[in-house]
């Protein structure tokens, strides 16, 4: 028999969240002089206030060698639909940004397929992360 979730109060509407590093290397003028990082989170704030998702910044994520960090966490009715937090790595120019933006607006994980460029820059969460999201 399959087990039922159920979710109270705001989880059961939560939409998609972007959770965008802006640690040590994420976000760093100075590490990578290359992107243009306010132009980035601006973007995507002005995205989630456009089509609904929401956008959190965080200090590390972990995965330095891979910055910038976003990860794409499914709204309520995706977590429903078996969509799991997917972790995007590399995620420094226009169009990954872009292609992060389009996905969110059509739902995120478990509700859209995401765009199969930025699959390409999937990364796996560290090893910490994957066990607090176990407990």
């Amino acid at each position: 028999m399959p087990t039922r979730t159920f979710l109270i109060g705001a989880a059961r509407e939560r939409p998609c969240t972007l959770v965008v590093c802006r640690g040590c290397c994420c976000g760093s003028p100075a590490k990578h002089p290359g992107t243009d990082h306010a132009w980035q989170l601006e973007r995507l704030r002005a995205a989630g206030a456009e089509h609904g998702f929401q956008v959190r910044t965080t200090d590390c994520l972990g995965p330095c060698d891979q910055a910038n960090v976003i990860v794409v966490q499914p709204s309520a009715a995706g977590r429903r639909a078996g969509g799991r937090p997917t972790w995007v790595g590399f995620a420094m120019d226009d169009d990954s940004t872009e292609e992060v933006v389009r996905w969110a607006a059509a739902g995120g994980p478990g509700l859209a397929e995401p765009p199969v460029t930025l699959e390409l820059q999937f990364i796996a969460p560290p090893r910490d992360a994957r066990v607090r999201s176990r407990r």
